[in-house]
């Protein structure tokens, strides 16, 4: 049996119904043991279900397409094109008007450190 997820509904109201059928015991997600997989793909799940965005897979760590960076820094990196206004028409980029993502990336500390603010731990 695949496993299964809190639907948006539930997690708003604050309930899970385990058997996925909106009847039965709900829990609290609280008690729930929530893996790093599992908050990712409810994230990716509420955005694309309730929002209307489309997924967009994760881009490399090590950027293949451009020059300027070292690493992947930041989950916006890879949409670089689209806010630059460079993005190719025939790319599936060119598109997009609602994006989610969980993006790999490598945070750093340096001039723009900002490690304080996202956090320290490398668990997502």
């Amino acid at each position: 049996m695949p496993p299964q997820f809190p639907t948006a509904e539930g997690l708003e109201a604050g309930r899970w119904c385990p058997n996925g059928t909106g009847h039965g015991t709900h829990m609290a997600p609280e008690s729930i043991e929530w893996p790093a997989s599992r908050v990712r793909d409810t994230f990716v799940k509420f955005f694309m279900e309730k929002k209307g965005h489309k997924n967009v897979v994760s881009s490399p760590v090590v950027p293949h397409d451009d020059p300027t960076l070292l690493f992947t820094n930041a989950g916006m990196n890879q949409f670089k094109a689209i806010f630059l206004g460079k993005a190719d028409p025939k790319s599936p980029l060119y598109s997009l008007t609602r994006a989610c993502n969980s993006q790999k990336c490598i945070r750093a500390g340096g001039k723009h450190n900002d490690l304080d603010d996202v956090g320290k731990h490398n668990d997502l």
